[in-house]
């Protein structure tokens, strides 16, 4: 049995029963003396012990009436709850909807508290009505620390964070935020009522080391949980006797099936050699007991004379224990340690020992040695597997107990916290998670291989692995297998459960002298260089090389074929990446190291979504730009119009003959919020530069099979996309940056925002316009990802795109105002605009009026108009351009018929701000200055001539300035 916590957090060992099967016991005396003995040794080197949730009950039959939550101290004693608080959150809002005060109360006398139900039995301290704690997705967190700091309604917080469970009962988006605050890297648990009849609560239990899981079993409230064994699919050592100085000693193992080929071995951790070494042929499956002749035990097969001083450690020694495949001839006492991967091992060290590390990373890759105490020197200390844990070859899954040669385990409590805190990495992005998208369930990817490096330590050698969530993520039940292209079986099998990656998904396995150091190690020029495969199994049973024969493709994730040269591992392409070449690492490519690095696509078992780059571990991949000039030119959706002949066709357009290797064509429906189609580019443009993509005549590429035609929705985003976030699965969250252009034919505010657009920033196909099939077409070469570019059109795939032109051009002359008291629609207050906005005055125009004249306006339609503003009130004059006569009839249509009477009077008589339109502005502002001018001329004029015929000269004075005054008349 078992208590365990999400890693990061607190948690402890309960124990466990293994298989069991029938044989000698040892007197009741002598295994209470153990066990005191041993409470004793523990008690003496183990840390604080602290408090854990060990077990939840949140959701009943029927009535919730025996809901229950049960704190443990691990030190197994009536301990003080002073200063600890405990509170319920709600998975929807993140917010505390329940916060106990536990001043005041203690555990009882083992160690045990317990929240809940007046039903309970026994009887919870704290009692809590019906159908209290919510059946999820929510979360229980215990704090310690001032108790006015936690209050209801309070939002998530982890000052003073001692444990926390998060939990759900489906999957769903709801408790992702919870989990990533508080059990960073561990996803919710997901509690199955399906699993037991009656009622089952969630419970803590220990697999390995500082590794936790939980588990759905029987209410156990007040006890100990009743965590399951685990079922061993391979052989697997169980339980050892070492120490004391002792010429006995015993080794027992989990057999599964009968085996004849099975070889025991005991090695020297320091010198690495051989010391001991014998052939083993279990008969039936369970408990296999091998002894020592004096030992006075009833084993199955008896040691016989030779070296066991690894079972009888003294002083500062080290040794390993590892159990093979194979004869003992194949170990003889003296040889080295071989490559050869055991089935399983246990490595341990004294306190002053010292182990090689290649005894480490050959047999326990990533695991801790185990750490005898000093008493083993003078005492028999028995080891015994206790974790739930289902892997082999970690040494972190074995406890000291009373030691039950041929019994079942019998398995302790620790007492004692073996790991702080864990939080993300201080440089990590802030913890909000990536959006939630219930298709996208896209697992751990290969992301960089580098297996030959230059001269002949090759010490630089490495796998990386990512995950595309791009955040810290828990490696449990995955797995590493480094294959061999001679004989198509891996020379390497990782069990990376218990790890994490770094806060941005990676993970690195490689050389034990690499920077940035791996998270396990592996003894220089392990990783060979080639015909070779490199995989990635989801293998929560076991080894994926022993649930599967052959190579295994049974929980593959993902896998690298590669080679150096020519030579080819065929049997290791057909099993993981089938119609594929491997992959050259072409040592001359660069001048320094090179790698296998993920850049095309996240695609799994996709050779061509690498390439080679230089080395970057635990780093983005150094991958090639996109090709330059590349644009999305014409699109076309068959749900456009009846015609006959209207066809889903996409067509690029780029400089003759440019690569598309690379480039993903993405296609988003907004009925579905993802991308419909990811479809890879091949192939080079042609010579008159376009890329013909559809079931169309001409076309350069079709669409996928499954597609049935209906590849361009009707209302979507086509989007063109470079790197390896262009993919299905992945969507286009998080790869704005490697998109190369978008059209956007739709309102859906979801595409829009996570494409950066808002409303208005769209184009939409209009069926008034065209007379036959319509597309979209782009009439400006060089602009990307801009709607002031795009207008509906008739079908024109590799010809020129049919664009508005002059010559159907006609005048333009409107003042849109902002709202008034009318109740109409009026056009936006345009104060503030500037002309350097990069064309939005246009948008605004186009949208206002095609939301009037549904005739197919865009802001092409305008590059004519001018753009003038005052007082609020925006003047359009000049032209507006069309496709046709047909097109020019429709917007002199809606001209006469709405815009006349809805759009006011010109704003010819306004003052003009420069703000807007400053070129077309300032020749009206100069033209009304020099009209003013004319007109108190002519005004000056006209009264100096009308004052002079109302006062008449004398006869004198008209005679003398007769030629003066025929002049002032004329």
């Amino acid at each position: 049995m078992y208590t365990l916590r999400s890693e990061g957090f607190v948690s402890r060992l309960c124990g466990t029963r293994a298989v069991a099967t029938v044989g000698r016991r040892f007197p009741v005396t002598s295994r209470v003396v153990a066990f005191l003995l041993l409470v004793q040794l523990v008690s003496s080197v183990v840390g604080e012990p602290c408090f854990i949730i060990s077990e939840v009950n949140a959701d009943n039959p029927k009535l919730d009436a025996t809901e229950f939550v049960e704190l443990y101290h691990t030190s197994g004693k009536k301990t003080s709850l002073a200063g600890y608080t405990l509170v319920f959150y709600n998975g929807n809002g993140n917010v505390a909807y329940k916060v106990l005060d536990l001043n005041g109360y203690a555990t009882d006398d083992r160690g045990f508290f317990l929240v809940g139900s007046a039903d309970v039995q026994p009887k919870p301290a704290v009692i809590l009505p019906p159908n209290t704690v919510q059946n999820g997705p929510d979360a229980i967190a215990l704090y310690h620390g001032e108790e006015a700091q936690y209050s209801e309604k309070m939002n998530l917080t982890t000052v003073g964070l001692v444990d926390a469970i998060v939990y759900a009962t489906r999957r769903s988006r709801d408790a992702e935020f919870l989990a990533d605050v508080l059990t960073p890297g561990s996803p919710a648990f997901l509690e199955d009522d399906s699993v037991h009849e009656g009622d089952e609560s969630i419970e803590r239990c220990w697999l390995s080391a500082g590794s936790w899981t939980f588990h759905v079993s029987p209410p156990s409230p007040g006890q100990h949980n009743l965590c399951p064994a685990p079922e061993s699919v391979d052989p697997r050592i169980n339980e050892l006797q070492l120490g004391g100085g002792q010429t006995v000693g015993f080794v027992e193992l989990v057999v599964p099936q009968p085996s004849d080929s099975m070889v025991l071995v005991l090695l020297d951790g320091k010198t690495t050699t051989v010391t001991f070494s014998m052939d083993i042929s279990p008969t039936a499956k369970g408990l296999f007991l091998i002894t020592s002749r004096d030992s006075g035990l009833a084993g199955d097969a008896v040691f016989f004379p030779g070296n066991l001083s690894v079972l009888k450690p003294h002083g500062s020694s080290s040794g390993a224990v590892a159990l093979y495949n194979g004869t003992a001839a194949d170990f003889l006492v003296g040889n080295p340690l071989n490559s050869q991967q055991p089935l399983d091992a246990f490595v341990y060290a004294e306190s002053n020992g010292e182990v090689d590390a290649n005894v480490v990373e050959t047999l326990i890759p990533g695991r801790e040695v185990f750490q005898l105490s000093s008493r083993v020197d003078n005492e028999v200390i028995a080891l015994s597997r206790c974790g739930a844990a289902t892997w082999n070859r970690d040494p972190g899954v074995f406890v000291e107990a009373v030691q039950t040669p041929g019994q079942p385990n019998d398995c302790l409590w620790p007492l004692s916290c073996p790991q702080k805190v864990v939080t993300p990495e201080g440089t990590a992005p802030p913890l909000q998670p990536p959006p939630w998208d219930p298709t996208n369930q896209q697992d751990f990817l290969l992301n960089e291989v580098n297996a030959d490096t230059p001269g002949d330590g090759e010490d630089s050698e490495f796998v990386e692995i990512w995950h595309p969530a791009g955040r810290r993520m828990s490696l449990d039940g995955v797995w590493l297998l480094l294959f061999s292209g001679h004989n198509g079986k891996p020379y390497r099998e990782i069990s990376l459960t218990g790890y994490f990656t770094d806060a941005q998904g990676y993970f690195l396995v490689g050389s034990d002298k690499m920077i940035p150091a791996p998270s396990i190690s592996l003894p220089p020029n392990t990783i060979q260089n080639g015909p070779d495969a490199v995989a990635l199994y989801r293998s929560a049973n076991g080894p994926p090389s022993v649930l599967s024969a052959g190579i295994p493709t049974q929980g593959l994730l993902d896998a690298v074929v590669y080679r150096q040269s020519a030579k080819e591992a065929r049997d290791l392409s057909d099993a993981l990446t089938p119609g594929q070449l491997p992959l050259l690492e072409d040592s001359s490519f660069l001048a320094e190291d090179e790698s296998l690095s993920r850049c095309n696509s996240l695609l799994s078992a996709d050779l061509s979504s690498f390439m080679l780059t230089s080395p970057t571990p635990l780093g983005k991949n150094t991958c090639p730009n996109p090709p330059a000039g590349v644009v999305i030119n014409e699109i076309s959706s068959a749900h456009w119009s009846g015609n006959a002949s209207q066809e889903a066709f996409v067509e690029l357009l780029a400089p003759p003959l440019t690569e598309l290797h690379g480039l993903v064509l993405l296609v988003f429906d907004e009925q579905y919020h993802g991308a419909a189609i990811a479809l890879r580019l091949t192939g080079t443009t042609g010579h008159d530069g376009f890329y013909l993509i559809g079931n169309v005549t001409g076309a350069d590429q079709t669409w996928p099979p499954w597609v049935n035609g209906a590849a361009v929705p009707s209302q979507g985003v086509v989007a063109l996309c470079y790197g390896p976030l262009c993919s299905s699965k992945a969507g286009l969250q998080g790869a704005n940056s490697s998109l190369v252009d978008t059209v956007v034919f739709t309102k859906d505010q979801h595409l829009l925002s996570i494409l950066g657009r808002s409303k208005g920033q769209q184009v939409t196909p209009a069926l008034r316009t065209v007379e036959g099939p319509v597309s979209l077409s782009r009439c400006s070469c060089c602009e990307v990802r801009s709607p002031l570019v795009w207008t509906a059109s008739a079908h024109t795939p590799r010809l020129e795109n049919l664009c508005p032109s002059s010559t159907f051009s006609s005048n333009i002359d409107l003042c849109l105002g902002p709202p008034g008291t009318d109740g109409e629609q009026h056009f936006p207050n345009c104060s503030g605009w500037r002309s350097e906005d990069g064309g939005g005055q246009e948008v605004e125009v186009a949208l206002y009026l095609e939301e009037q004249c549904h005739c197919g306006i865009s802001p092409l339609y305008l590059r004519e108009a001018n753009f003038s503003c005052a007082a609020g009130r925006l003047s359009v004059q000049g032209s507006i351009q069309a496709l046709s006569a047909r097109q020019r009839e429709l917007i002199l249509q809606a001209s006469r018929d709405h815009w006349s009477r809805t759009l006011g009077n010109s704003c010819s008589n306004t003052i003009v701000d420069k703000s807007v339109g400053e070129r077309s502005g300032l020749g009206y502002q100069i033209g009304l200055v020099v009209g003013a001018l004319l007109l108190v001329a002519l005004g000056a004029a006209l009264f100096a001539y009308f004052y002079k015929k109302r006062r008449p000269q004398d006869y004198y004075s008209m005679e003398l300035n007769e030629h003066v005054e025929e002049a002032a008349e004329l």
